[in-house]
């Protein structure tokens, strides 16, 4: 058994397609790292100002003077620092952009002059204990493993789908006909498949980790996400919780989407007698949850953020509710994807062991 899984491993992870599109998402996650790094600009209200790694020096520098608990007192002081010296034209300050802290403390406690709003920290955050630092970079990193989190889910698509289908171009009637072609040889092929995706995964997730930490060091990972940039204040995830614990979840919700996509996928392989149809139908039922027009008001939005997009894209699935032991709804996902892997394992073996040969 080992080695048939061995034997299906290999042939997942040497087709020079499949390693064309693994070094293709490892580039995109390079480029956003960098593109994103590159792009920051700081300005501390003197003479330094930046772009790239020198306005994350620059924005280090100074949530140095502010980190800690956020207070009343350390609001009206950051409020007196970045008080706009120039007229503003009529531009309301609260979209105004200087420095991370800035925006952060702007986009809360801030008029359209730049002037105090009269708000507290309890009034803003009610009894939450708002710990302030470094977390632009590392909610900058969320965002962009979204992004690469869902084009490796439709890498992992590719990857499975021919695991299957691929064999009904005549190669079926060797290994159905074969001792074991019926019982091992579908589960060596499931067995490689789940391991395939999982060894892809962590290679991305880790790659993206390291990229991050290399860019921004590992300053604000004990620190709330809500006291994040203006960019971060409207529709992201509403609960108080640490850039570290979001990171977490999000690598999890990683392996719980290619887990889900893998189980499907099989199943769809195991289904269609051509590889190109199987792809197909395996990205439409990966992206149908975006497709339909369901509230997050509405009762079903929680069973439609516990689809696999969902898990890639997370800021739905993490924004539901946050539950009485402390842990966010999206906890839910890792049974999901026990269930459809498992389901994708006993349906694709059954199914390709019953495929009639010619």
């Amino acid at each position: 058994m080992r080695k048939l899984i061995k034997f299906e491993l290999r042939k997942i992870l040497t087709k020079r397609l499949m390693l064309i599109a693994i070094a293709a998402v490892i580039l995109l996650s390079i480029l956003l790292g960098v593109s994103i790094s590159q792009s920051m600009y700081a300005f501390d209200g003197t003479s330094n100002e930046g772009t790239g790694q020198t306005a994350i020096s620059i924005d280090k520098s100074i949530v140095a003077k502010y980190k800690g608990v956020l207070t009343d007192e350390k609001v009206q002081q950051m409020m007196a620092d970045f008080k706009p010296k120039s007229d503003l034209h009529g531009m309301n300050a609260v979209y105004l952009y200087q420095n991370a802290m800035q925006s952060a403390v702007f986009a809360r406690f801030s008029d359209i002059n730049g002037d105090w709003n009269g708000l507290s920290v309890a009034d803003v955050f009610e009894n939450e204990k708002i710990k302030v630092g470094y977390v632009n970079g590392w909610l900058c990193t969320s965002q962009n493993m979204a992004k690469v989190s869902i084009v490796l889910s439709l890498v992992i698509i590719l990857m499975i789908a021919p695991v299957f289908s691929g064999e009904y171009d005549g190669v079926d009637n060797i290994i159905l006909t074969s001792k074991y072609g019926k019982t091992k040889c579908g589960t060596a092929k499931v067995m490689a498949s789940l391991l395939a995706t999982l060894l892809v995964t962590a290679f991305v997730v880790i790659t993206n980790i390291m990229i991050a930490f290399m860019i921004y060091g590992g300053d604000g990972l004990d620190c709330s996400i809500l006291f994040g940039p203006l960019a971060f204040t409207e529709g992201y995830i509403p609960f108080n919780i640490t850039c570290g614990t979001l990171l977490k979840y999000q690598v999890l919700l990683a392996f719980t989407s290619a887990a889900s996509v893998t189980g499907i996928t099989l199943i769809l392989s195991a289904a269609c007698k051509n590889q190109m149809v199987a792809y197909v139908a395996s990205v439409a039922i990966y992206l149908l949850p975006i497709m339909m027009p369901i509230a997050e008001t509405d009762l079903l939005f929680k069973l439609i953020v516990l689809m696999p997009f969902y898990h890639s894209q997370y800021i739905s699935i993490m924004s539901v509710e946050q539950m009485g032991n402390g842990m966010l709804y999206a906890v839910w996902a890792i049974p999901v994807a026990i269930i459809l892997i498992t389901f994708g394992f006993a349906v694709s073996c059954r199914v390709f062991a019953k495929h009639q040969v010619s």
